[in-house]
C-alpha cells in the first residue's frame, strides 16, 4: 500500500525515503567494520612503534575523547546550518581519517589522524536527525531498527577479518581496505540525502563548546587510565575534580547563554532525560558484558573456551543474525504495540539473560560452549529490541527544529556509558584473576577468574534492571497505530496504516 503522511510543510516522499535508508543503513557497517578491525590490531600497532600497552590505548582513547565533543557540536551545528551539511562535513573528517590512518609512519601520526577521524562520530547523531526529520512516521522504527541491527552485524565481521587482514597483510590494510568504502559511502550521501528542512539559525554558543571541552575530557581520561595507575591515584581524582567542576560551570553558562549548546530544557523534560541516562546505563553494561565475553571465548580452559579470534568472531554470529531478524521486526510492530512495552521486555529479557549467565559462571567454560553461545544471542536479542525502542522514544519526544541537539546530546551520554564500561570489566578482572603459564608467552600472565565473570555479568544483570524501572517512568510515544510527535508548534498525533 502506498503511503502519503501530510504535514504542515508538505508531504513525505516514499520514494527519497527508501533511497535515503540504504545509506543510513549502510552506515553503521562502515564504522563498525573500520573500528572493529583496529581491536586485533593493537599488539601489532604497540611493536612496531614501540610503545607500552598503555600509550597504544591512546589510539582508542583519542578517538572517543575527541568524537564526545564532536557528538554534541555537530548536532547544533547541524540544527543550526543544516543537518545533510553537517553530516557530509563530519564524514569528511572521518573518510580523511581513516585514509590517513594507513599511512601514519609514527605514532604521533596514527593518533592525530584518529583524533581526526574521532570528528566523525557525529555522523550517527545527523543520521538519526535525517532520519526523524525525513522518513514518514511510519518508517521511522523500522530504519532506527536495521540501523541497531547493523551495528552488531558489522561487528561480527569486523572482528575476524580484522584478525585475518593484520595476520597476512599487516594492520594498515586494515584501513586501506575500508578507505574505499568510506569515500563510496560520503559519494552517496551527498548525491542522494537531501537537505533537513529545518535550520535553526543562531550564534554558535563557543564559550559553551570549551566548557563541554573541560568537563567531558578529564573525566573519559580519568576513567580510561585508572584501570592501570589506580582509581585512588591522585591524578584520577584530580581529573575527576577538574571535570566535575567544569560540569558545574557548563550548567551556570547554558542556563543563561541565548543559543546555549545543549539547551537544558530539552535534555531535562522527562523523556529525553530517561532516555540519555537509559542509554548511558545501557551502553555501560553492554561493554561489560561484551568484555566479559571476550576474555571468556579467548582464555584457555578451565578460565575460558580457548578460541583464536577469528574463532571468537565466527561464534558470535548466531547473536548478529538474531539481531538481524529481531531489529525490523521490531521497527515494524512498535507503532502497533508500543516503543515503552518494548524497551521494557527488552531491559528484563537482558537482565534475566545475564543473571542466570552470573549464576552459572563457574560452570560455563570448558564445556558449555553452545549454551554460553545460546544465552549470549538472547541476551543480544532483549538488548536490541531496548535500544531501539529507547531511541525511538526520544526522536518522538523532541521538536525537529532541536532534533540535532538531542540526538548529540544522547551520544555523549552513551560514549560516557561505553568509556565507563571496560574501565569497570578491566579493574574487576584485575582484582579477581590467576596466574597461568601460557606455552606461547615466556611469563606467567593474569587470568579472570569465574569470580569475575560472575561480578560481571551480575553488574549488568543489575544495571538492566534498573533500566527496566527507568522505562516505566517514559511516556509513551506510539500506540496502536498512532504516533505522537512533537513537532515544532506543539504536539500531533499521526494514524498510520
Amino acid at each position: 500500500m502506498k503511503m502519503k503522511v501530510a504535514r504542515n510543510e508538505g508531504t513525505y516522499d516514499i520514494a527519497y525515503a527508501k533511497r535515503a535508508m540504504l545509506v543510513v543503513v549502510i552506515l553503521p557497517l562502515l564504522v563498525m567494520y573500520t573500528e572493529a578491525m583496529l581491536t586485533p590490531a593493537l599488539p601489532t600497532i604497540q611493536k612496531e612503534f614501540g610503545v607500552n600497552p598503555n600509550d597504544v590505548s591512546w589510539v582508542l582513547t583519542i578517538y572517543l575523547l575527541v568524537g564526545t565533543v564532536s557528538v554534541a557540536l555537530f548536532g547544533k551545528l547541524g540544527d543550526m546550518y543544516g543537518k545533510k551539511r553537517m553530516f557530509l562535513v563530519a564524514l569528511g573528517f572521518y573518510t580523511l581519517g581513516v585514509i590517513l590512518n594507513g599511512f601514519a609512519q609514527s605514532f604521533q601520526w596514527l593518533l592525530v589522524t584518529r583524533a581526526i577521524q574521532g570528528f566523525g562520530m557525529a555522523i550517527f547523531p545527523l543520521a538519526f536527525s535525517l532520519v526523524r526529520e525525513e522518513f514518514p512516521p511510519k518508517m521511522v522504527p523500522q530504519v532506527q531498527g536495521m540501523i541497531s541491527a547493523m551495528f552488531g552485524v558489522g561487528m561480527v565481521i569486523a572482528l575476524p577479518l580484522g584478525a585475518y587482514v593484520t595476520q597476512n597483510f599487516g594492520w594498515r590494510w586494515t584501513y586501506h581496505s575500508a578507505a574505499p568504502f568510506a569515500i563510496i559511502m560520503f559519494i552517496l550521501a551527498w548525491k542522494v540525502l537531501r537537505e533537513s528542512r529545518y535550520i535553526n539559525p543562531g550564534k554558535l554558543d563557543w564559550p559553551g563548546a570549551l566548557i563541554l571541552v573541560w568537563a567531558v575530557v578529564p573525566a573519559l581520561v580519568a576513567v580510561t587510565r585508572a584501570p592501570n595507575v589506580g582509581w585512588k591515584a591522585e591524578q584520577t581524582i584530580v581529573l575527576f575534580v577538574v571535570s566535575i567542576i567544569g560540569l558545574i560551570a557548563l550548567y551556570l553558562w547554558e542556563k543563561r547563554a541565548d543559543n546555549p549548546l545543549i539547551p537544558l530544557d530539552i535534555i531535562s523534560s522527562r523523556n529525553p532525560a530517561i532516555v540519555n541516562l537509559g542509554i548511558m546505563f545501557a551502553a555501560f553494561g553492554i561493554s561489560m558484558m561484551s568484555q566479559a565475553n571476550i576474555y571468556i571465548f579467548q582464555m584457555p580452559s578451565p578460565y575460558g573456551f580457548g578460541k583464536t579470534i577469528l574463532q571468537s568472531g565466527l561464534l558470535m554470529t548466531p547473536q548478529a543474525l538474531v539481531m538481524l531478524i529481531v531489529a525490523p521486526l521490531a521497527g515494524r510492530i512498535m507503532p502497533k504495540v508500543g516503543a515503552k512495552p518494548l524497551a521494557l521486555a527488552g531491559a528484563l529479557i537482558a537482565s534475566s539473560g545475564l543473571g542466570i549467565l552470573a549464576k552459572y559462571a563457574p560452570e560455563l567454560p570448558p564445556n558449555h560452549l553452545w549454551a554460553f553461545i545460546a544465552m549470549i544471542t538472547y541476551v543480544g536479542a532483549g538488548i536490541t529490541l531496548m535500544n531501539i525502542s529507547l531511541i525511538n522514544i526520544l526522536v518522538f519526544s523532541v521538536p525537529p527544529r532541536v532534533m540535532g541537539v538531542a540526538t548529540g546530546a544522547n551520544s555523549l551520554f552513551r560514549n560516557f556509558g561505553s568509556t565507563w564500561g571496560p574501565a569497570v570489566a578491566g579493574t574487576v578482572m584485575s582484582t579477581y584473576y590467576v596466574l597461568a603459564q601460557i606455552p606461547s608467552v615466556p611469563v606467567p600472565i593474569k587470568i579472570p577468574t569465574t569470580r569475575a565473570y560472575e561480578v560481571l555479568f551480575g553488574g549488568a544483570a543489575t544495571v538492566y534492571l534498573l533500566l527496566a524501572i527507568l522505562v516505566l517512568a517514559t511516556r509513551e510515544v506510539m500506540k496502536r497505530g498512532k504516533i505522537h510527535e512533537v513537532e515544532n508548534e506543539g504536539e500531533k498525533e499521526i494514524t498510520v496504516g
